[in-house]
């Protein structure tokens, strides 16, 4: 079989060898049909079989509309210009999937790419992303291949989203919680104690007497952007290795038709249908995936891409609803083989909703109305959260950082609660900006929708060093955000490990002693050596304080209007 190479833009491909059956089916109508002219009745060759995969990736419990540019979709026009489309919300893909699914009510399924809770706004979020399963069910979601987000809470309440059973602090959303109607795979996620994978690998669905293998496959480097107290002696494998030892074990099963659900994605240049230039990890990932795999649903980037990437057809859907995919498979009727693959992008507009969806999401946006709409404080000016890729010429430093910095600071400085002199947050945990005016807690809820604990640790000035030197990693730069009265300058230039003057780094206008000890505060998630920041392990004496979103909330409510902080404690050098 032979393959591209290159990545292009495509939405169907025939196989040279099912061209050849399709070729040997037709020869063998028509020797049936001469046959007949001597008193044979012709046998009638069975049709190709038609399946269609909706699918869609990192929903994050956007239960209702996305707002600003995470509700948009950029479109093309008819006169060669593009158009933003309001796009995505519960009701609204639960009503497109739907229209989807009347076009092959018997041979459909519906596939999401991990990322479908975590990082949830308010109102899926506050109840434990349980209101996002029952949305779910509902819409009769089949698969979820596990991302990255599923683990946030850590394995055990992934497995009860799956199993179902109330949560630690109780069911708040329902008398009950029964879990996932849909599976949850993941063939590379290997518990190490049993050294079986943590949830099922691969689902096989049979339609007309054909089958097609959906192997669900979660981002590799899960086990660095996650709490790592919450996945202790769970192993993330490469991806495209662990397709590949899979094949054979579908194929003894009578699969010939292929589909990966990875939690991985690329980059494209174009438009949400489009697939110009794209790049990333799904590139490769594809390339290596062995030939017997059709079609790959990705994830993680938040694009939405249609390629063709070594005769396999690559998607991607956005992020928070806002696309939804339809894949047309034409599956040879006796070999099972694809014969055809189209897929086409959708966007999740909102001119018509799903009323049961639709009923659902209200019922629980006023269960959390009181809460959402609490006002805690006012601030003049929008708060700007960090940028992340790191744009070029800037010190990662933002004003809404610095503001989660200092609240951090403010909870754990008094001596029975810490002691700290600094603190440090991840700009990955900083979720949303916050808008000018007042500013109610359904805001602050999505800047910090992780509940993740505060630590106050003892480090070294030279641990203290360390980590800052950690920041700058081969996968890109994670410039922390510090409270007031701690400074430092580091050098674009400089060598890995040797970006930072130590004379630089200083508290309240004194450098640094590097044998000296700072009491230093952070997150559960960094203090565990989350984001590549592997020096914090290395503290002692740790204290375990509040959540850091209840800081934040009593930090604004103690400095009600907020006084903005100015930017300035992290400078940078060419």
């Amino acid at each position: 079989m032979t393959h591209s190479h290159s990545p292009s833009s495509s939405s169907a491909r025939v196989r040279p060898s099912a061209l050849k059956l399709l070729g040997a089916l037709v020869a063998g109508s028509f020797l049936s049909l001469a046959s007949g002219c001597s008193g044979d009745e012709p046998t009638p060759s069975a049709p190709p079989v038609q399946v269609q995969l909706i699918a869609f990736n990192d929903f994050h419990g956007n239960l209702e509309p996305p707002s600003g540019s995470n509700g948009r979709i950029k479109a093309p026009t008819s006169d060669g210009k593009t158009v933003d489309v309001n796009a995505g919300g519960g009701a609204y893909i639960a009503y497109h999937i739907d229209k989807l699914r009347q076009r092959n009510p018997e041979n459909s399924v519906v596939v999401s790419a991990g990322d479908l809770i975590g990082a949830s706004p308010l109102v899926s979020g506050i109840f434990h992303d349980e209101p996002t399963i029952e949305l779910m069910n509902m819409i009769g979601l089949d698969i979820n291949g596990v991302g990255n987000h599923e683990f946030d809470d850590g394995r055990d309440e992934l497995l009860r989203m799956q199993n179902g059973g109330c949560h630690a602090n109780g069911c708040e959303a329902r008398a009950s919680f029964p879990g996932a109607n849909f599976k949850f795979l993941s063939a590379n996620v290997i518990d190490t104690v049993t050294n079986k994978p943590l949830l099922d690998a691969y689902s096989i669905k049979e339609f007309q007497g054909l089958k097609i293998g959906f192997i669900g496959m979660t981002l590799e480097g899960t086990s660095k952007i996650v709490n790592p107290a919450g996945i202790v002696n769970l192993s993330f494998q490469d991806e495209a290795d662990t397709v590949n030892a899979l094949i054979p074990e579908l194929k003894q099963q009578g699969v010939e038709a292929v589909v990966v659900i990875i939690h991985e994605g690329g980059l494209p240049t174009g438009l949400y249908n489009e697939c110009p230039g794209i790049s990333g990890p799904i590139v490769e990932l594809a390339e290596r995936f062995d030939d017997a795999v059709d079609v790959v649903v990705s994830g993680h980037t938040h694009q939405a891409y249609n390629c063709m990437i070594d005769g396999k057809l690559v998607t991607s859907a956005a992020s928070f609803g806002r696309v939804v995919t339809s894949i047309d498979l034409t599956l040879d009727p006796a070999s099972g083989d694809v014969l055809e693959k189209v897929a086409n992008n959708n966007i999740v507009t909102r001119d018509n909703a799903n009323t049961p969806a639709d009923v659902l999401v209200k019922e629980y946006v006023s269960k959390a109305a009181p809460l959402a709409n609490r006002i805690i404080g006012n601030t003049p000016v929008e708060l700007k959260a960090p940028i992340r890729p790191l744009p070029a010429g800037t010190t990662g430093e933002s004003i809404l950082g610095n503001v989660v910095a200092d609240a951090m600071l403010a909870a754990t400085k008094d001596e029975t609660k810490g002691g700290a002199v600094v603190a440090f947050q991840n700009p990955g945990g900083i979720r949303a900006d916050i808008s000018a005016g007042d500013i109610s807690f359904g805001k602050v809820f999505a800047v910090q929708p992780f509940a993740n604990n505060m630590v106050t640790i003892t480090m070294t000035g030279a641990q203290i060093e360390k980590v800052l030197e950690q920041q700058f990693q081969s996968t890109g730069t994670l410039i922390m955000q510090v409270s007031e009265g701690f400074s430092y300058t580091w050098k674009a230039s400089g060598p890995d490990g040797d970006k930072i003057d130590p004379a630089t780094i200083k508290l309240n206008g004194t450098a640094i002693d590097p044998m000296a000890s700072y009491r230093v505060t952070m997150n559960n998630f960094m203090a565990a050596g989350g984001d590549g920041y592997q020096a914090f392990t290395e503290g002692t004496s740790p204290l375990t304080g509040p959540i850091d979103l209840d800081a934040l909330e009593a930090y604004l409510r103690d400095h009600n209007p907020l006084t903005p902080p100015t930017l300035g404690r992290i400078t940078r050098e060419p």
